[in-house]
């Protein structure tokens, strides 16, 4: 089993797609049933802690450096329907972190977009190279400008490829979210693809949540709309995205919004400000995305503070597997 050393060590991993060969589609970071049988093996099964005991061990400073959790991001179908019968099996709790505008009918697009990407395109360079066709602008300029932030994207997602880090860059930074989205729909009505029919195999509804909560998984925050860059709102827009995330999840599982305690950071992106309303929220434990230590953080080890818990995402793992 793999750990890192030198006060880099993680206490959580990461997944997001999983793929199968009846609904879900493979494709880029995505693993099937049986990697995930497998990776789990290769940690090793007795070091993977129930979500409700990781809690309450890392609360009580109570973890050993061998101990970790598995945790999942983003309410995704495929991780009911690929990875929930593979923790069953294996008899882990898992950690489900969701963001709750899909419940009211309004989910990201970003997993609908991704499941156009992998399943229009034969690889998805094919799909940059017909973005940036659409998109119609001159980013030479741009992408020399940000040179440094490819660098410090790759540090931090190594599993990613220049291209990768080019594309999530014009994504977040040279476009507004509106303008991303029209060249995507854009894309999309050239290929007839309908995404709307497609929202009961990509994502989580209510009853979704109630199976996992009933299973004895931890359900959490990871706000309400996705924002893949939180930390660019206000303090007060922040504070509506996990509030009403909150009341959501409290309302569906039946709960007091005191019994909540657990929320990742949506794309791993935070702020001082985001810190302070989950802690006002009585957030107890929150995960990050990624290993690195962010100094503009404020941050002076990887696992920062309790709000600040590393996650290795699971391509990590995949990678020291083969």
């Amino acid at each position: 089993m793999y750990f890192n050393k030198n006060n880099n060590f993680f206490h959580g991993i990461v997944f997001h797609q999983f793929h199968d060969d009846k609904i879900h589609t493979k494709g880029q970071g995505s693993i099937s049933k049986d990697e995930f049988h497998k990776m789990i093996n290769f940690i090793g099964r007795k070091n993977i802690l129930d979500a409700d005991i990781f809690f309450e061990k890392y609360k009580n400073n109570e973890l050993k450096d061998n101990e970790l959790c598995i945790t999942f991001d983003d309410a995704i179908k495929c991780q009911i329907d690929v990875a929930l019968p593979v923790l069953e099996e294996q008899k882990i709790k898992g950690f489900f972190f969701v963001y709750t505008s899909m419940f009211e009918g309004k989910p990201d697009n970003l997993e609908v977009f991704r499941y156009f990407r992998m399943n229009y395109f034969d690889n998805v360079n094919l799909f940059y190279n017909s973005f940036y066709k659409f998109l119609d602008k001159d980013l030479k300029s741009f992408f020399k400008e940000i040179n440094n932030e490819i660098k410090l994207f790759l540090e931090k997602f190594p599993h990613c490829s220049i291209e990768d880090a080019q594309f999530r860059l014009v994504r977040d930074i040279f476009l507004s979210k509106n303008q991303y989205e029209q060249t995507m729909f854009l894309m999309m009505e050239e290929k007839k693809f309908h995404y709307k029919n497609f929202y009961p195999k990509l994502f989580f509804d209510q009853e979704d949540l109630k199976k996992l909560d009933n299973l004895g998984h931890l359900v959490g925050l990871h706000s309400h709309n996705h924002p893949t860059l939180i930390e660019k709102l206000t303090y007060d827009e922040q504070k509506n995205e996990y509030e009403q995330c909150l009341l959501s999840i409290s309302r569906i599982l039946e709960k007091p919004k005191s019994e909540i305690k657990c929320m990742s950071h949506p794309c791993g992106s935070y702020n001082n400000d985001t810190l302070q309303i989950l802690k006002e929220l009585g957030i107890e434990l929150g995960f990050k995305q990624i290993m690195t230590i962010e100094p503009e953080k404020g941050m002076k080890k990887v696992n920062n503070s309790y709000l600040e818990i590393a996650r290795q995402d699971h391509a990590g793992i995949l990678q020291r597997m083969n």
